[in-house]
């Protein structure tokens, strides 16, 4: 059974409609290294997103180009070339994206825990 992309209009907010264009693990992390590198080619876009599979990214890439976010040139050349950058539109959602990487960087790579281990049975006496 085929899954069904959401499309416009059928979204109850904001929040919605963005993580239905940036849902899952990989999408954040293709639209960081597209803003890092941009006219990137297949293969180095791979190394770049360690872990993700061929596939999972030619299946993404496909889905961000639909929706506007990716742009791809193909070159007329022999071996062919393919490269991808983020469209305007694509920019300004990786744009939002930033305050979610501060608080990434700062509560969770700067090694500060929100959430310590509770204190153990000799906290009480002090």
């Amino acid at each position: 059974m085929a899954s069904e992309r959401i499309r416009p209009g059928r979204y109850v907010c904001g929040i919605d409609a963005a993580v239905g264009v940036i849902g899952g693990k990989w999408k954040v992390l293709i639209l960081w290294a597209l803003h890092e590198y941009p006219g990137i080619r297949f293969g180095e876009l791979r190394r770049q997103v360690p872990g993700i599979t061929v596939k999972v990214l030619a299946s993404h890439l496909h889905e961000l180009e639909e929706d506007g976010i990716v742009h791809r040139v193909a070159y007329d050349e022999v071996p062919p070339r393919v490269e991808y950058s983020l469209t305007e539109t694509g920019a300004l959602l990786n744009k939002a994206l930033e305050p979610l990487g501060a608080w990434g960087r700062e509560n969770i790579m700067g090694g500060v825990d929100r959430h310590p281990e509770p204190p153990g049975p000799d906290a009480a006496e002090g």
